[in-house]
């Protein structure tokens, strides 16, 4: 059952976080409240896909490897649906030359390797906030120049 946040005056945008681990879902939602973002979380992809359309986030963070539905499998499928297509997903994960190179075939606009700063998360975010939509990030990703990334 996805968790909402409290609405705040002068929320940034909203975002939904989908993490299998609890833990990270938390770190992520502390963060990004803190910066003035309302969070929703989702412990998978079928659920973030269950609650996506009611929840109309502005971006979703996503993790590779979850239970049911994983990550990138998840990217696909909101990239397909015409009402997601044009969503903003960063892949929070381990980031292997894998995941990279799979997620910039589906379409993900940007990679953040755990274990990650939370900066580094909120400066992500916030730019595919406030520059509106996927493809805005300022370079596409290569594979051989992410974070973490073998």
């Amino acid at each position: 059952m996805p968790t909402y946040s409290r609405v705040v005056p002068g929320v940034s945008g909203r975002v939904l976080v989908v993490d299998d681990n609890k833990v990270i879902r938390q770190l992520i939602r502390v963060n990004l409240e803190l910066e003035g973002f309302e969070v929703v979380t989702a412990a998978d992809g079928a659920e973030c896909l269950d609650v996506v359309h009611q929840v109309r986030p502005d971006v979703v963070t996503l993790d590779v490897v979850m239970p049911r539905l994983d990550g990138l499998r998840t990217a696909a499928r909101l990239r397909a649906d015409p009402r997601t297509r044009s969503l903003p997903l960063v892949v929070v994960s381990a980031c292997t030359q894998y995941e990279v190179e799979a997620g910039i075939e589906v379409g993900v606009d940007a990679f953040l390797a755990k274990p990650f700063e939370p900066a580094e998360l909120l400066g992500i975010v916030r730019q595919l906030v406030d520059r509106g939509g996927p493809g805005t990030l300022d370079r596409t990703p290569d594979p051989s120049t992410v974070p973490g990334c073998p």
